[in-house]
Order: structure tokens, then C-alpha cells, then sequence
């Protein structure tokens, strides 16, 4: 986004050596604070019934459950891709999150630190597990990076607090490196960079061609990569906190329509990103545009200027380096600002088209990094935007179920309490939201027990029903 702000799974448990082992005492902590709400029945009796029914699969089941200790005991390892899904320490992981760009400027002023921490504790509470966020902020108030590689001292000090502070909340963070928009910096102050050290620069989309650009971009990298955290005193490029490095937030060169232009610059980056660091994930941080290697796609486009603008979702992912695919979905912004079904249609297939082509084409994940509806929109309400929620996150159960591409989403964006003078619009708080907050919760537990199963050896399609099936596929999302 372009910010303006400074059988089913259950299968017979008899055909797998590794049991299914669900955290009996988060499950049921979550069907209770839950309630009503969100299942559309009352009391523990059904939880219960349940809980018994999901433990009656496997006769280990009732004996090997974590506690709580062993949960925070755990190895936290890097988040790792198998086929085309992710995985950590060979376990399934499924990703509900969101987005929060901010963080480090709000971290390198004590007065706003706080602020972190409960942002945290909140998307921790209802189950979110990744963050997507700035580690970027080039010239401008509160810089990160003052000039080409030189750099705030307390600023990264505030983007370590990030990094040690996710970690306490068992919240993975996706770091992206550079903005194509002005907020922030981006390619813009690059240029400007550029042009103060002499360079003749006439357009903002030289920051992905001209060599002195790209080797301040690489500076950048490798100065965040091989920060050690004064917190932790562990080094970035060494953190499984960190799930993933993103090149670009959202990056387009409408100056070469054909693409080559930006492919060139991901096959670069993204193989320099691996250089200095082999162990972490690498996306693009694309919002999925289909370009001119794949005419017959373009009919998913939002529009006909979408082809035009230097993007190619299917090309950009197969560069070497990449590791998952990225895609954010905003009809309102695309197709028409007034809320009206065409959003959730568009929604829906554009979401559907682009986990195909990660399973076809691919091979890889493919995370929905930002979606989101503005309250600034004719016809909003906040029926519409649950509704919504619930469209991203039932498509994704559809390809979950089939062990499909459809690997998580990133809600853009989530706000702690206090904070509205930030709000672009897609502010998510909480604590005032409650439907909202209900659905991402449940959405948080269906996933949770997706990634407690042994599903690399347990079969897919098995055709028991159970009281636990329905609650995984329930339509009342």
C-alpha cells in the first residue's frame, strides 16, 4: 500500500508414524473466549464435545499434548519452504498477520515505544503470528538512513527493539528493504541521492537501472542484514525472528512497460540478498500484477494501465532468490473507491488466479501480503469490511485443505488503541472492533491446528466428518 502517513486434514490417524498433536489447552482457550460470537452456539458443552471427537482420532493424542512450558522452550527455528508451502522445523505453517509499517519510528522515541509492545500483545492475543514492516526510512524525519550509508544510531536501535520485542510475542517479522513510493524515502530520495553526488538522473525509475543507485540499495541491504541487534546481540541475517526479507514494497517502473527493466533489478537483488544471507526466505514484494510473459492472465488484472506498469507476477517470481510469491489486494483502490459486490468478486479471483499460478507455474507459497478496505470509501461499513476478511480468508482455506499455494495473508493494516492520527483509512484497532476481532481469531485457530498436524504424511483427502471438520470448514466464517 501506498502509505500517506510521515480427507480433510483429519485423516486416518492410523496412516501416519507422526500423530496429529494439537495445543488442547490454546484450543480450547480459544473456543471459549470466542463464545458466541463466532460459532453461533452458547456454553462449553459443544466445545467439549469437540475437543473429544478431534481427540478420539489418535490414541496418543490424549497423552502427548504441549504444555505450556514446552511451548516456550521450543526451538524458535527459521521459517523454511517445502514445495510449495512453508515450513518450520518440518511442521506446517500457515500464516495469519498483518501489517504495521511504522513500528521502528514509533520504537526510536521512548515517549512511543510502548506502543510496540501492545501492538503486539493485541495481534498476539487473537493468534497473528507474521508482521510486515518498514526496515527503511531514508532521509527524511526520523531517517534511518541519513545519506547513502550513513545511518541513525537510535533509529536502529528502535528497529532492534522491533526485532527483540516480535520475538517475546512469537510474532515473525517480513522486513521490507526500500519503499517505490515517497513515503518513507523510496526510489525518489535514492534519486536525489544521485543527483546531489552529481549524477544525471531524469526519472525516479533509474533507481533499478543505474549502477551507483544499485549499489546504494546494496549498502543498504548488507548494512541491515549484518546488524546485530543490541538487544539481542544476535545478528539480523542469524534471527529466525525475522521471516523474510522483501526487496521492495510494491515496486513498479512504469517507464519500461515491457518489464525487463525491473527483472533485471530482482535477479540482482535478490541473488545479492542470498549471498550475504542463505538462511532467510526473499520475496519481491509485489502486488501481483500479470505483465506480457502471460497474456492469457491479464484478463485478472484489475484494469488494462495494471499490464502497463512494469510488473510481471508470473516472470518476477522466477528469479532465482525468490523464494515466495507476494500479491496485495485492494479493489477500492483498483477498480472502484464506492463498496459493491464487484469488490468481493474481484477479490475472489484474483486471489484464486494467483495460487494457481503458484502451484502451475511456480512452485512456491504465495502469501496475500496486504488487503484491506478503507472506511473512507462511499458505502463503507463495517459489515463489509468483515465480509471481506472473511472472502481472503475462506479462499485461502479452500486452497489449504487441498495442500495448496494458499500459504497466509497480511490484514493491512492493525493499529493500537491511540494511534488514529496515523489511520490512512485501513486502520484495524482491536479493541474497537469486535466482529472483526472475532473472525481473525477464529481464522488464527483454524490455522493453528493445520500447523499442529503431520501433514506431509498424512493423506489429504480423507472423507471422515467430525464435530472438529465442520469447525475447520464452517461457511460462517
Amino acid at each position: 500500500m501506498q502509505s500517506t502517513a510521515s480427507g480433510s486434514v483429519f485423516t486416518a490417524m492410523d496412516t501416519c508414524n507422526r500423530c496429529f498433536i494439537l495445543p488442547l489447552a490454546f484450543f480450547i482457550i480459544f473456543f471459549e473466549n470466542l463464545g458466541t460470537n463466532v460459532f453461533g452456539f452458547n456454553g462449553n458443552e459443544q466445545t467439549e464435545t469437540m475437543v473429544e471427537e478431534a481427540m478420539s482420532y489418535s490414541p496418543q493424542f490424549s497423552t502427548r499434548i504441549y504444555n505450556v512450558e514446552d511451548v516456550e522452550g521450543d526451538d524458535w527455528q527459521m521459517v523454511e519452504t517445502k514445495g510449495n508451502q512453508f515450513v518450520v522445523n518440518g511442521q506446517p505453517f500457515y500464516v495469519n498477520g498483518f501489517n504495521t509499517y511504522w513500528l521502528m519510528v514509533f520504537s526510536a522515541d521512548q515517549s512511543t515505544r510502548g506502543k510496540v509492545s501492545e501492538l503486539f500483545q493485541q495481534a498476539s492475543s487473537v493468534g497473528l503470528t507474521v508482521c510486515r514492516t518498514w526496515a527503511f526510512n531514508d532521509g527524511q524525519w526520523r531517517a534511518l538512513q541519513k545519506s547513502p550509508s550513513v545511518y541513525d544510531e537510535e533509529v536502529f536501535k528502535g528497529l532492534d527493539f522491533v526485532v527483540s520485542e516480535a520475538k517475546k510475542y512469537k510474532i515473525r517479522l517480513i522486513l521490507s528493504l526500500v519503499n517505490n513510493w515517497d513515503a518513507y524515502g523510496g526510489k525518489a530520495q535514492y534519486v536525489k541521492w544521485g543527483k546531489a553526488a552529481g549524477l544525471n538522473l531524469t526519472s525516479d525509475d533509474e533507481f533499478f537501472s543505474h549502477p551507483t543507485l544499485r549499489s546504494y540499495y546494496k549498502a543498504h541491504v548488507k548494512a541491515v542484514l549484518n546488524r546485530v541487534n543490541t538487544f539481542t546481540n544476535i545478528t539480523y541475517k542469524d534471527d529466525p525472528t525475522i521471516f523474510a526479507w522483501e526487496l521492495m514494497n510494491e515496486p513498479r517502473c512504469t517507464s519500461d512497460p515491457s518489464g525487463d527493466t525491473l527483472q533485471s533489478w530482482i535477479a540482482e537483488m535478490a541473488a545479492y540478498v542470498k549471498s550475504l544471507d542463505a538462511k532467510h526466505l526473499v520475496e519481491i514484494g509485489l502486488e501481483g500484477f500479470y505483465g506480457p510473459s502471460a497474456p492469457s492472465r491479464t484478463q485478472f488484472n484489475p484494469n488494462s494501465y495494471a499490464t502497463q506498469v512494469g510488473t510481471d507476477f508470473i516472470r518476477n517470481h522466477q528469479a532465482l532468490g525468490v523464494d515466495f510469491a507476494s500479491v496485495h489486494i485492494y479493489a477500492d483502490s483498483w477498480i472502484s473507491q464506492t463498496i459493491s459486490d464487484a469488490h468481493l468478486q474481484f477479490t475472489t479471483s484474483w486471489m484464486e488466479a494467483h495460487i494457481e499460478d503458484a502451484e502451475k507455474y511456480l512452485g512456491m507459497p504465495v502469501i496475500f501480503a496486504e488487503f484491506g478496505v478503507s472506511t473512507k470509501d462511499p458505502g463503507y461499513n463495517s459489515s463489509f469490511r468483515d465480509t471481506l476478511i472473511s472472502t481472503v480468508y475462506k479462499t485461502l482455506l479452500n486452497s489449504t485443505k487441498k495442500g495448496g499455494s494458499g500459504a497466509g495473508s497480511l490484514l493491512w493494516q492493525l493499529f493500537p488503541d491511540g494511534t488514529d492520527y496515523m489511520d490512512d483509512g485501513y486502520a484495524i484497532v482491536l479493541a474497537k472492533s469486535p466482529s472483526t476481532s472475532n473472525l481473525i481469531s477464529l481464522h488464527s485457530t483454524r490455522l493453528a491446528i493445520y500447523n499442529s498436524m503431520c501433514s506431509w504424511r498424512c493423506r489429504w483427502g480423507c472423507k471422515k466428518k467430525n464435530a472438529l471438520e465442520a469447525f475447520l470448514y464452517h461457511d460462517d466464517l
